[in-house]
């Protein structure tokens, strides 16, 4: 007998009312695939379970759930993992892999949204936004004078990770007369001439540039890359942009750095601990701009990721190899080739 595709939804895309978090096109467009029929979790948990996970083909799951070995437990269902985004620091890929499980994220989706996010922070730190919006705020229109911005001509832009939007950063910043430098072992000078990007070491990219963002994943070799001693290489003059993960930079580091003056000021959409909590010692900091990991949440990064997540789905249910696949070679296994097979032929009939 056929039977409906079976997607499910990790309970974390509800708010504490229960309504979902993400708008956009998400929810209509899944009601209105025929073949599909989807589900929330039951519960919120802080790691996904073979309990949780049992009936489903498919599941979309948000930053906050943690996805281990534990996870797959006794499952031989499950085809997919999907994530609106691309950072999977909380997926733990090769037992995701072991597990015969493909994971799929949404480059196309975030890489303009997040660099906009950037060259919006780049923006607000050279004109001293944020400072300038609380002195009218609070009357003080003679003394907004004082705080002068810094022209971005001839400045120089930085970038650890040069990949999808750190890529996508330089495209934007090419109007603004900077000088462009870059951090990234995994792609070639060639990749980057087209943004007029120069790869250099990450001693350069720390000691040179004047606003240096981050645009790597987070994993054990980039947890705390920027420590002590790479926020004392760089200039006193310098801003510091994070909308990657927190944990790359060691965040109790970087609040003496700022409160010390080591570096001008930072921006970060961010941190350690998330949500961060209300007494974080960065908040007291009047050069740092801090937003709550949602400064690429835009119509537009909500229309494109729900568009690409289901495009992935209608690529499976069709049996076809969707875009934006991390694991690329468990698709290819015998034994992957044998549970997609029997999930197409009981949605088929």
């Amino acid at each position: 007998m056929r039977r409906k595709a079976r997607v499910g939804f990790t309970r974390d895309y509800l708010d504490k009312e229960g309504k979902f978090v993400l708008p956009g096109p998400g929810l209509k467009r899944l009601e209105e695939m025929p073949n599909v029929e989807h589900e929330i979790f039951s519960e919120t948990v802080p790691e996904a379970t073979p309990q949780l996970i049992k009936g489903f083909d498919m599941v979309i799951t948000r930053t906050f759930t943690r996805w281990t070995e534990r996870s797959f437990i006794g499952n031989d269902q499950l085809i997919s993992l999907h994530r609106n985004g691309v950072g999977y620091d909380r997926i733990d890929v090769p037992s995701l892999t072991k597990a015969g499980v493909i994971l799929c994220i949404t480059p196309d989706a975030v890489r303009r949204p997040v660099a906009v996010a950037i060259m919006t922070f780049i923006l607000a730190l050279s004109t001293r936004l944020m400072t300038k919006h609380q002195l009218t705020r609070e009357g003080q229109w003679g003394e907004v004078t004082k705080y002068y911005g810094y022209g971005l001509i001839g400045k120089t832009l930085g970038s650890i990770g040069v990949g999808n939007i750190g890529h996508e950063v330089f495209v934007l910043a090419k109007p603004l007369g900077m000088k462009h430098i870059g951090y990234d072992p995994y792609i070639t000078q060639k990749a980057v001439d087209d943004v007029d990007v120069k790869l250099v070491d990450m001693d350069t990219v720390l000691t040179e540039s004047d606003f240096l963002t981050v645009n790597c994943p987070l994993n054990e070799e980039t947890r705390h890359l920027i420590g002590e001693k790479e926020l004392r290489k760089m200039k006193p003059t310098a801003f510091l942009i994070n909308t990657a993960r927190g944990p790359i930079i060691d965040e109790k580091v970087l609040t003496r750095a700022l409160q010390e003056k080591w570096i001008r000021g930072a921006a970060l959409d961010v941190f350690d601990q998330e949500p961060t909590p209300p007494d974080n010692p960065l908040f007291k900091l009047d050069n740092v701009i801090v937003t709550a990991h949602a400064m690429a949440f835009t119509d537009h990064f909500l229309d494109s990721v729900w568009n690409q997540i289901f495009d992935q789905i209608s690529h499976i249910t069709r049996g076809e190899l969707p875009r934006g696949v991390v694991n690329r070679e468990v698709w290819d296994k015998p034994e992957f080739q044998v549970k997609l097979k029997r999930f197409l032929k009981a949605t088929r009939g």
